[in-house]
């Protein structure tokens, strides 16, 4: 798969499957050439499996374990559909754990879109990491932090983007993220209405300026997405605080 400056392999030896990716630059994205080992930079800080990288002639490239497993927006494919059946809360409950233990290690994935929650028999993963924040990063594998895929912003990120040309993520924006990535998901709807063609600033001053979409998802899905999708940053709940909720409801 090729994919906005990275292209991915999955690639089997005699006894695992990995994940191989290989960075190059892009007119748009010149950091893409990074981002594969900046992303092992990453993964050897929060997990012990085998990871390896290196260089090439035109970025980095980077192993990692394959994810088994389905997407979240493929999984609730269903759902988007009429009659829609309501979706299973212990799925939600699975990507919302998943995004508190990142969290619990100190960490923001700053990138969380449906693409990166992959739900499979072992358990739900986080992928794509090469923006995360948290931790050391070498400085010949480092780079600023530009935004993540705008469909999933949270209003601080957009408007940070906006004014400066960088954002920093947070916990809350994670969540915001999250929330989102929920809400086109189950309803297949962006959180922000704006014209698909719209370019890329037009898309982040829809998001920085609002407002969002009214989150209109039957039962107690609803009420979650909409309190993880608040405008201010300081009134969104936790990811930990999500996930000791959830259980009431199920």
């Amino acid at each position: 798969m090729n994919r906005r400056g990275t292209t991915l392999w999955e690639v089997r030896t005699p006894d695992k499957f990995f994940a191989v990716k290989v960075g190059y630059p892009t007119e748009a994205h010149p950091w893409t050439a990074l981002a594969p080992g900046r992303e092992i930079a990453v993964l050897r800080q929060l997990t012990s499996e085998a990871h390896f990288s290196g260089t090439w002639e035109h970025g980095t490239w980077g192993a990692q374990p394959w994810r088994s497993g389905v997407s979240l927006y493929e999984l609730w494919t269903p759902h988007r559909a009429e009659p829609a059946p309501q979706p299973d809360l212990q799925e939600v409950l699975s990507c919302v754990a998943a995004l508190a233990n990142l969290h619990r290690k100190r960490w923001i994935h700053g990138d969380i879109q449906p693409a990166h929650l992959i739900l499979g028999r072992a358990g739900t993963f986080l992928i794509d990491l090469a923006l995360a924040q948290g931790g050391q990063i070498p400085d010949s594998l480092d780079f600023a932090y530009r935004g993540c895929l705008v469909h999933y912003e949270a209003p601080e990120i957009a408007r940070s983007v906006l004014q400066n040309g960088f954002a920093i993520p947070t916990r809350e924006s994670d969540v915001y993220a999250l929330g989102s990535s929920l809400f086109i998901s189950v309803t297949g709807r962006r959180h922000v209405a704006y014209p698909d063609d719209a370019d890329r600033r037009d898309q982040r001053k829809a998001i920085a300026d609002g407002p969002n979409r009214s989150v209109e998802i039957p039962g107690p899905l609803g009420p979650l997405i909409g309190a993880m999708m608040l405008r201010r940053p300081s009134e969104r709940p936790t990811a930990t605080e999500v996930c000791r909720e959830l259980p009431r409801v199920l």
